[in-house]
């Protein structure tokens, strides 16, 4: 098996048949009306595929698309990961062609893009000993009917993401309109204060990762208090320690966010050692 390189191409799949772009008439170009999912693949496996299947049928009923048959994805996955050892595989998928306007056309047929990328060369000590994090002035757009759910419609973290270019600044932290804390541009935030855990509620805006789901899920499983609830910038004050996750970084340890140092000594760094593990474990068998 291979991995592949910043210099090969991405392999691309378009309804299943291989491809290099979309009709001028595609309601995900015009709209961003529709849905993706960001999988690591690891061994010529992807992982947590139960999750991001889990969360692709939620947006698909949320959004009213419906999604091409299940078992599609994981054949044609396994047609574009075939051969490769690690990457990253992009599954995108959106309510097909329509005309001018917002309203959905009858019968729309959905479209499923499915792309391979190299994994991002993070530094390998931003795990080991933490990354140092800034607060965003874009807010996050408040809409109960988007919140969770991965829709095409990601400008507020596109302008947010704008907002710094230093390469030692990992990842930045964006609030709701009311201020609290959603989370990263691309992650979930988790802090600690040294008996349990609290990670912002999605219910309103923001993403619910699927690492963020199994942290829960594995803090619940060893007995540690978990709170999903509002997060306030003081509440980042007093945490003893913070953690971002994602489902390509893993788990990101935070050593400073702004002015703010953090102890990474005072983390439960058991946990999100077997936290990190757990995330990038593929599947046992594919498909």
């Amino acid at each position: 098996m291979t991995t592949l390189s910043d210099t090969a191409l991405n392999r691309i799949l378009i309804d299943g048949d291989p491809g290099v772009g979309l009709p001028i008439t595609d309601r995900g170009l015009n709209y961003g009306d529709g849905l993706f999912e960001t999988l690591l693949v690891r061994d010529g496996r992807p992982c947590q595929w139960p999750r991001h299947r889990r969360r692709l049928e939620l947006g698909g009923c949320r959004l009213g698309i419906a999604l091409p048959p299940i078992e599609l994805l994981p054949d044609e996955v396994g047609v574009l990961i075939r051969g490769i050892s690690e990457g990253v595989l992009k599954i995108l998928v959106t309510r097909g062609d329509g005309g001018r306007g917002y309203a959905p056309a009858p019968g729309a047929v959905a479209r499923r893009v499915l792309t391979l990328h190299p994994v991002p060369a993070y530094p390998a000590d931003w795990y080991r000993n933490g990354i140092a994090i800034r607060r965003c002035d874009t807010p996050a757009t408040e809409n109960s009917a988007l919140a969770g759910i991965k829709h095409l419609n990601r400008l507020d973290s596109v302008l947010a993401r704008a907002e710094w270019s230093d390469p030692g600044i990992a990842e930045g932290l964006m609030a709701g309109p009311d201020g609290a804390i959603i989370g990263g541009t691309m992650t979930n935030l988790f802090l600690w204060d040294d008996s349990g855990l609290s990670t912002p509620a999605v219910d309103r805006c923001g993403i619910a990762g699927t690492v963020r789901e199994l942290a829960i899920e594995m803090a619940r499983r060893h007995g540690i208090p978990c709170l999903e609830g509002r997060v306030s910038p003081d509440d980042l004050g007093r945490a003893r320690g913070l953690f971002l996750t994602n489902s390509v970084a893993g788990v990101w340890p935070v050593r400073r966010l702004d002015g703010r140092q953090y102890d990474l000594a005072r983390l439960p760094r058991g946990f999100i050692e077997g936290l990190q593990r757990a995330a990038h474990t593929p599947e046992a068998t594919w498909p």
